[in-house]
Parts: structure tokens; C-alpha cells; sequence
């Protein structure tokens, strides 16, 4: 009895372990042409991950953001935009109409993603990352509304999260 006790103790902490060792550069999703996009290729820079919408009071921060994202782009700093239609169906379209939208409108040139889910029973791996302390060893946190960032440092761990409302001076650096 002893012995499977402690081999099932073994086996929690050998779980707990696993999840635990999640690292933000263990995650690849999809960019907004359905192509893998491994986040270990961002080792090394300062992250900034933005849940985006196109219909909603604060998608001009997308002007804000492309402009941040021009001035440090050539220091190791990346934006990367993950549309979410979970906040009040502010994101109806497709992964082509974000595409064309965020292009045609606001001249993004920083990467986005495919439209993924940030809350709820669908939510994406890596937002679950971003939102669990047990994961990502910083903070427990939910994603309050579109435009809310998370500031990921040049070794994969989370910085700092910032509220949607904000918008034009980010504290990256």
C-alpha cells in the first residue's frame, strides 16, 4: 500500500512537473494564413501579445501599436496580434477579411495570428499560458476585453500585463 502511495505521489508531482514546465517558447500556433508560426523562433526578444478585434471602441490602438511596433522592431521587440471575436462579437470575419481589415486600414505590418478564443472552454493553449499561474509561473489574470497585452521578456517569461484601455505609452522598456 505504502509503495503505490508513493508511486502515485510520484506520478502527481511528475504531472505537476509537466505542466508547470510549459514555457511560452513551447507553443506554435497559426498566423492568419493557417501556416505554423513556432514561438521558440522569438527567443531572445521582447514580446508583446495583443488580443485584437476590428469592430470595437479601441481598435484604433492598432495605429498605436503598428507604430510601436516600427520604432523597437529592429531592438527584438515583436507585437503579435490574435484576433477574438469573444467580447461582444467585435471580430466577425473571417482570417482573409482580418487580414485585408488590418492592412487596408491601419498598415499592420506586426504578424497576426488566426482568430482564436481567449476565454472560456475553448481557449487557445497558449492563453491559458498567458492566464494560469500554474502555467506560466507569474500570475493568474483574465482577459478583460480586446486590446489587452501581455509583455513577454527576451527569456519567454511574462512581465508584465496590460489593461485594454491603454493604449499609446506601453512601458516595454
Amino acid at each position: 500500500m505504502k509503495k503505490r502511495i508513493g508511486l502515485y505521489i510520484s506520478y502527481v508531482l511528475l504531472i505537476s512537473f509537466s505542466v508547470n514546465a510549459q514555457s511560452f517558447y513551447d507553443y506554435t500556433v497559426l498566423d492568419i494564413d493557417s501556416n505554423d508560426f513556432a514561438l521558440s523562433q522569438l527567443k531572445g526578444k521582447k514580446v508583446m501579445i495583443v488580443n485584437v478585434a476590428s469592430e470595437c471602441a479601441l481598435t484604433p490602438q492598432y495605429k498605436h501599436l503598428e507604430a510601436l511596433y516600427r520604432k523597437y522592431k529592429d531592438n527584438n521587440f515583436i507585437i503579435i496580434g490574435f484576433p477574438t471575436n469573444d467580447f461582444m462579437r467585435q471580430e466577425p470575419g473571417t482570417n482573409k477579411e482580418i487580414k485585408e481589415f488590418c492592412s487596408e486600414k491601419y498598415d499592420v505590418t506586426f504578424p497576426i495570428m488566426a482568430k482564436i478564443t481567449v476565454k472560456g472552454d475553448y481557449t487557445e493553449p497558449l492563453y491559458k499560458w498567458l492566464t494560469q499561474k500554474r502555467l506560466n509561473g507569474f500570475d493568474d489574470s483574465s482577459v478583460k476585453w480586446n486590446f489587452q497585452k501581455y509583455l513577454i521578456s527576451e527569456d519567454g517569461k511574462i512581465e508584465k500585463v496590460i489593461k485594454p484601455i491603454v493604449k499609446k505609452s506601453y512601458p516595454i522598456f
